[in-house]
């Protein structure tokens, strides 16, 4: 083989093969080249008893360079790689030194950084101990192209791993790093496990906050946290993610075995949310059967859980305009309309929002997040069903009308309507497909039924789909009750009744 060199074995092995074979023949069954094979029977003795050659056996092709082009360049930019330098001497030099010497080049870089390079950064192997250490992080799962309903789903995982068992934690996060993913997956880890290692680390979760006042809130929040369960908090120096890298090397792992489940799932589409919620926590706990021998024994050193779980979530106030709207962290949501003109205090969850009125939850939603091409909205068409009822035509020009679809077959329903029909007829039989899917729970089934009817090239019969989908009233059976004569009881009492 090139590069290697040939050992006693071989030529002992050569020489056994040569008494019956050819010497090509021997050669090969001996792992050494034709050439290689003659040069050994010219020699005299065992390659182990030959003299090591270290000189050249032919002139370097950079002697001229070397020292006047590239050794400068070296050492005024270390981190410049041996392909770059070779094509500036080939821009340099035409037809001087061609592809053929790369490896040659590369070489002559490699042992000038070993003699004169500078120094690199050494790895330190750690030894963990049962409890000591729990390690939290976020990774992008964007490459693995999960869709729900069809839709892609950008999103991320947060990972908990304890150092010691390699015990594993993730939960899906669909919004980016913040207080509340971080402070309800490690809690949510935390109860899971069953107790809590004496040190926590993390990143420097630079991604959480966007300002200095956000990044003193989140300093102020994630200590109380930490205090709360009773470990100390570390961090890894920015942009230095190997000193993290009991959990970052796990992100590789667990990323790829989600992508294998999904490859033998035979598809990457899920109904909703909580299905891919499952389906990932179904890889971590295949995960988690390999550690379960050495997380029994990490278990008993984990501290006690406190009484209760701490506070996960940020807390704002917003007012419901007389739009139905309110704004919260620049992403308007929608409110039912008894709550126009009232502040609201709002719970922002890792999730969801609640909003609260007078100490009481009037109002739960998903939590909306910022997409790359406008602000994010949380709006729920079923808000406005009754207000467009009574205004139908305000649905063409409504500022937020794309958002009012709840899946794409309403969408292109309406692309019919708009081009088909005058502009108040499409928008009342818009309005009355709305009301239908909302009032009436068919909006999945709904959704199939246009998608059978855009596919065929006909428009929705309002009046015949609320004949098909709509509950009908009952009616309510006439029950006539006669009253008995009173005189009847008397007959009760013929028989006189013992004392």
């Amino acid at each position: 083989m090139s590069g290697s060199r040939i050992t006693d074995q071989q030529v002992r092995l050569y020489m056994n093969h040569r008494k019956h074979h050819p010497q090509k023949l021997a050669a090969a069954k001996s792992g050494m080249s034709e050439r290689t094979a003659r040069r050994v029977e010219h020699e005299a003795g065992l390659p182990s008893q030959q003299p090591r050659r270290y000189w050249r056996s032919r002139p370097d092709p950079f002697a001229d360079v070397w020292e006047s082009e590239v050794v400068p360049l070296l050492r005024a930019a270390p981190k410049l790689k041996a392909i770059t330098l070779l094509r500036k001497l080939q821009e340099d030099h035409p037809e001087r030194f061609p592809d053929s010497m790369r490896r040659t080049f590369e070489r002559h870089v490699s042992q000038w950084r070993a003699l004169e390079g500078p120094s690199q950064e050494v790895f330190f192997p750690q030894t963990y101990q049962p409890g000591a250490r729990g390690l939290s992080d976020f990774t992008h799962m964007d490459k693995l192209c999960v869709t729900i309903g069809g839709v892609p789903f950008n999103h991320l995982l947060y990972h908990f791993v304890l150092a010691f068992s390699r015990w594993e934690y993730a939960s899906v996060v669909d919004g980016g790093e913040s207080f509340q993913a971080l402070a309800t997956g490690l809690q949510n880890a935390l109860w899971q496990a069953g107790g809590c290692p004496r040190e926590h680390r993390s990143d420097s979760l630079s991604a959480a906050f966007r300002n200095l006042q956000e990044e003193e809130d989140f300093t102020v929040r994630y200590a109380a946290l930490l205090e709360h369960y009773g470990m100390e908090g570390t961090r890894n120096n920015r942009g230095m993610g190997h000193e993290n890298g009991s959990v970052e090397s796990s992100h590789r792992y667990l990323k790829d075995q989600v992508d294998q489940a999904l490859e033998l799932r035979g598809h990457r589409d899920f109904a909703d949310r909580a299905a891919y919620d499952e389906f990932a926590r179904g890889v971590v706990m295949r995960r988690n059967r390999r550690n379960a021998a050495a997380f029994q024994i990490e278990r008993e050193h984990l501290l006690d859980l406190p009484e209760h779980r701490t506070t996960d979530f940020v807390e704002e106030e917003a007012r419901v305009t007389r739009c139905g709207t309110f704004t919260v962290r620049c992403v308007l949501y929608s409110a039912p309309s008894w709550l126009i003109g009232h502040r609201l205090k709002v719970r922002l969850y890792s999730d969801r929002l609640d909003c609260y009125l007078s100490g009481a939850l009037v109002h739960s939603t998903t939590r909306a997040t910022h997409t790359s091409k406008r602000r994010g909205r949380g709006i729920d068409y079923r808000h406005f069903i009754d207000a467009l009822k009574r205004k139908p035509q305000a649905f063409r020009g409504l500022a937020f009308r794309d958002d009012l679809f709840p899946r794409e077959a309403y969408r292109r329903t309406w692309e019919q309507l708009d081009q088909a029909l005058t502009p108040r007829s499409a928008c009342k039989t818009m309005v009355g497909l709305l009301e239908l899917a909302g009032h009436h729970g068919v909006e999945a089934q709904l959704a199939e039924r246009l998608d059978a009817l855009l596919a065929l090239g006909e428009l929705p019969d309002l009046k015949a789909l609320f004949d098909e989908f709509a509950p009908r009233q009952a009616e309510c059976p006439v029950v006539v009750v006669e009253m008995p004569s009173a005189a009847l009881y008397d007959t009760l009492l013929d028989e006189e009744v013992p004392a």
